[in-house]
Formats: C-alpha cells, sequence, structure tokens
C-alpha cells in the first residue's frame, strides 16, 4: 500500500512545484517582464496574478513609484556675469516603461541616475549661462525649473523613464565671493544709512528753525498783545485816578506829596539836598495847607 502511495506523492510534489514555477504575482507599485531564453515576450503593468512556463520563462521586477535624485554635493555653473554659482538641486523621477528601460539601461536604476543626472546639469548650465545672479537667485528661479523639467523629461522619456520635477533647494555664491559680496553689499548698505542720517539731521534742523521761527513770532506776538493790555490797562487805570482825584485836586496834591515822602525817606541813609522853601515841603511845614484854602 505504502509503496503504491509513494509514486503519487511523488507526483503531486512535482505538481505543486511546477504550479508554483508558473504564477507570479505583480504588486500595485511594480512592472513586470516575462523573459524567454533572455528575450522580453511580456510586459505586465497591472497587478495580479499571473502564468509562465516553468523552467522556460521568467520575471524581472521594476518599481514605478517616485524615485529621488539627489545630489550628494552642489554643482558649479557660470552666470552671463561670468560669475560662479554653487547650485543644489535634485530630481524627481519614475519608470513608467519598463521594457524601454530595459533595452536603454539594462534595467540599471545607477546608470538610469547618472543620464538623468548629465541631462539635468547640462540644462542648468545652458540656462545659467544666459542669466544673471539676480536672475537665477529669485527673479527666473521657477521659470529655469519649468525649463529644465520638461528637457529631462523629454530625454528620459528615450530611457522609458518620465521626469515629474526638478527642484533648485539653493543656489549659492563660492566662499571668496560671497565675502567680496557681502562686503559691497555692507558697503553700499552703509553709504545708504549715511544718506538717510544726512537727509534726516537737514530735515531736523528744518525743523528746528521752523520751530524757532515760529517760537519767536508766538512769543512777539504775546508780548505785542500783553503790552497792548497793559496799555489799556494802565490806561483805565490812569482815567480812573482822574476821575477819582478830579473831585479833589488839594487831595490828590497832597496824597501824592505823602507818597513822595514815603519814598524818599524810607532809608536813613536816604539824604537830599533841597532849598527849604521849595514846595516838596508843603504839607511838611503846613499840614492843615490842604484844608486852609
Amino acid at each position: 500500500m505504502s509503496r503504491n502511495l509513494a509514486p503519487v506523492l511523488v507526483a503531486l510534489l512535482v505538481a505543486l512545484v511546477v504550479l508554483s514555477g508558473s504564477m507570479f504575482t505583480v504588486d500595485q507599485r511594480q512592472n513586470a517582464l516575462v523573459f524567454q531564453l533572455g528575450e522580453v515576450v511580456g510586459v505586465k503593468t497591472k497587478p495580479g496574478l499571473y502564468w509562465k512556463l516553468p523552467l522556460v520563462q521568467n520575471v524581472r521586477y521594476f518599481d514605478t513609484r517616485i524615485l529621488t535624485l539627489d545630489a550628494a554635493d552642489p554643482e558649479r555653473f557660470i552666470t552671463s556675469e561670468k560669475k560662479n554659482v554653487l547650485v543644489d538641486s535634485f530630481i524627481k523621477w519614475r519608470v513608467i516603461d519598463a521594457k524601454q528601460f530595459y533595452v536603454s539601461v539594462g534595467g540599471d536604476e545607477m546608470r538610469a541616475q547618472i543620464r538623468l543626472n548629465q541631462t539635468v546639469n547640462d540644462g542648468l548650465r545652458a540656462e545659467f549661462g544666459k542669466r544673471t545672479i539676480n536672475d537665477v537667485v529669485s527673479g527666473s528661479r521657477d521659470e529655469i525649473m519649468n525649463i529644465i523639467r520638461t528637457k529631462a523629461d523629454s530625454d528620459a522619456r528615450k530611457i522609458g523613464v518620465q521626469v515629474v520635477d526638478v527642484r533648485i533647494k539653493r543656489v549659492d555664491l563660492p566662499e571668496t565671493v560671497s565675502e567680496n559680496v557681502y562686503r559691497r553689499m555692507e558697503a553700499e548698505r552703509k553709504q545708504v544709512a549715511n544718506e538717510l542720517r544726512s537727509t534726516g539731521a537737514a530735515e531736523a534742523e528744518k525743523i528746528k528753525a521752523d520751530a524757532d521761527k515760529q517760537k519767536e513770532v508766538i512769543v512777539a506776538e504775546a508780548y505785542r498783545d500783553a503790552q497792548q493790555v497793559k496799555g489799556e490797562g494802565d490806561a483805565r487805570a490812569a482815567a480812573v485816578y482822574a476821575a477819582a482825584f478830579g473831585k479833589n485836586p488839594e487831595f490828590y496834591a497832597f496824597y501824592r506829596s505823602m507818597q513822595a515822602y514815603r519814598e524818599s525817606f524810607r532809608s536813613k541813609s536816604d539824604v537830599m539836598v533841597l532849598d527849604p522853601s521849595a514846595d516838596f515841603f508843603k504839607y511838611m511845614k503846613n499840614p492843615r495847607a490842604a484844608g486852609g484854602q
């Protein structure tokens, strides 16, 4: 019984091996090439389960996801001003035609990256040579990237590859050039600062002179108005005094004489040399002179 079962088990095992060698699966992130005796006989681009001839056909898979080629070191390019710049960039690419990719570069991603890197560098060198530093730093960067992406994609499709994007991460000047540029920028900024300071100082002097002028005018007008008010007050006071003393002139003369005496003899050290018969002593000699008339 066991002797009859052994060949069956062997046959089943061989059938399983043959069956497993006849099937292969393709992931949604892959394309597959079916080879028969070294020749491509089939291309599988859709995910699923497929059949092949065991021992005669073999399958090779290619990743179709977007890959990134990031330059290890910045590349040196020359602008239209004959100045060197260091450019750091990266490339986004993916395989879109597995058969063409295999025929062109043997399905080797490294060879494809070398081809893409050369294409992009040639395009950057040509575009940077047409533009100034200001253009490549800020003014035309988007335009440059679009031009390079279009050219690189056109060339990459010859090897079954699509260039999804080309980006310039950074554009720097070499260290020696940077120092010269920074020094020149510093000198320019200092010149602008000095001009602004000079302009500010001139404006300050102008404002100060105008303020002093306005101050003088305001003070003069205030003094004029004060004198006018004072004069009007003195006139009104004099009118009041005149009206008051006009009612009794003798009393007014007496009052004025008393004021003169008080001012004259305020200090004991005061000395006056006058004729005793002078009118100054009128009320001193005869206090009732005012009432005697």
